[in-house]
């Protein structure tokens, strides 16, 4: 299993590459905020809120998964 600071630093440096331009870039930003935050409590040796990140990286996953798709943000790929 993934150490989490590992896999938080692996979808940070993946939604900064989306675009400025992309329409997925603002919500890129506000889930790297949040992840940001995260790490930054993990390298301090504070407690994550486990829902918090799961969220978080869900929502990652998601943009992720639209801009490699190139699907506009708001709809949802089949299946």
């Amino acid at each position: 299993m993934h150490e989490p600071g590992s896999l938080i630093q692996l979808l940070l440096a993946r939604l900064e590459r989306i675009s400025a331009d992309s329409p997925l870039a603002h919500r890129a930003s506000g889930v790297r905020g949040s992840l940001l935050r995260s790490l930054e409590r993990h390298g301090n040796g504070l407690p994550i809120d486990p829902g918090e990140l799961d969220r978080s990286m869900n929502a990652a996953f998601g943009i992720l998964k639209q801009a490699a798709a190139g699907i506009p943000p708001g709809r949802q790929s089949p299946g």
